[in-house]
């Protein structure tokens, strides 16, 4: 008969995931990110400039992005039912999700747009562009410095830090593009710079769409080699065998860990299952960070058994 242990050690704060220290950074966040956008929308009205256009569709996303991470935080932080055991601490993977749909969506408008402006050229105001560019660069600069630290614990705050990086990155294009046309009258510059953010906006929302579906396909940790963890276990006196070995992650910050543990019985005799777990639970803690191990404990045979009955 097997023996199941449950021990854990918690990096989110106590009100819940990862991300729920980040809140009032996030509405500060959102706050500047809704008053650039409306400001680069006049700006690319006024300049007729597709570059603070695109910036400003972008913050609209980051905006969009920032709003849905505060929302799946008040539902991570509901209590756990019977019926949802983690409670809804997925929801933070499902907002980072929608990011990545939203951040692929944009990218796609901004490079469309981007060659119709080559097809179709228009006079951009490079003084005015130049101005509201800087206004959200030194906006997006802020959002930055405030997500900084979050984005290394939560992938919702990570989407959240890419999309205003790529924002302040799409502000410096803008610039730049706006000195060229003002200095040259080059007006292909306007159109080049949108390209730019586009480009800049794809490759990243593939990284963190890959990140986020290893999440939901309950891939192991990247931190967490399974090799290794199957190693250590095996290492300890008395182990015979690990199966039904798994690790997978419920959100950022919370990695899980379970394990069939084959153990001799008399070792089990020896020194009693409680010690066992508290041997198990020493080995791994000194090597791997996981947030919940729970294992199982069986005498030598009791796989083979378990395999009759459920045939």
């Amino acid at each position: 008969m097997g023996a199941g242990h449950d021990h854990g050690h918690s990096h989110a704060p106590a009100g819940g995931t990862a991300t729920a220290a980040y809140v009032g950074r996030l509405r500060v966040a959102l706050s500047i990110t809704l008053t650039v956008m409306v400001v680069e929308i006049v700006g690319g009205v006024v300049a007729d400039s597709l570059a603070l256009v695109a910036d400003a569709a972008h913050m609209a996303t980051d905006a969009l992005g920032l709003g849905m991470a505060l929302l799946a935080i008040h539902f991570a932080n509901r209590p756990a039912t019977g019926n949802r055991t983690f409670g809804f601490a997925r929801a933070e993977i499902l907002a980072a999700l929608a990011n990545c749909l939203l951040l692929l969506g944009v990218g796609g408008y901004v490079l469309y747009e981007a060659i119709q402006r080559f097809i179709t050229p228009t006079a951009t105001e490079g003084g005015l562009t130049i101005v509201f560019g800087a206004i959200g660069l030194v906006a997006n600069m802020i959002s930055l410095t405030l997500l900084m630290r979050g984005q290394k614990e939560s992938l919702n705050v990570r989407g959240a830090f890419l999309e205003v990086a790529a924002d302040a990155l799409g502000s410096v294009a803008v610039l730049i593009s706006a000195t060229v046309i003002l200095t040259t009258g080059w007006q292909a510059a306007d159109p080049i710079a949108s390209l730019v953010i586009g480009l800049m906006i794809v490759p990243r929302t593939f990284k963190l769409l890959r990140e986020t579906l290893d999440v939901l396909l309950e891939a192991a940790p990247r931190d967490v080699d399974m090799t290794e963890v199957r190693t250590h276990i095996l290492a300890l006196d008395g182990v015979e065998d690990v199966h039904d070995l798994h690790a997978w992650t419920i959100t950022s910050g919370m990695p899980v860990l379970s394990a069939h543990v084959v153990v001799r019985s008399d070792v089990l005799s020896g020194i009693g299952h409680e010690k066992m777990l508290h041997e198990l639970q020493g080995c791994l803690g000194d090597h791997f960070d996981v947030e919940h191990c729970t294992f199982q404990l069986e005498p030598v045979g009791h796989a083979e058994h378990e395999a009759r009955l459920c045939h």
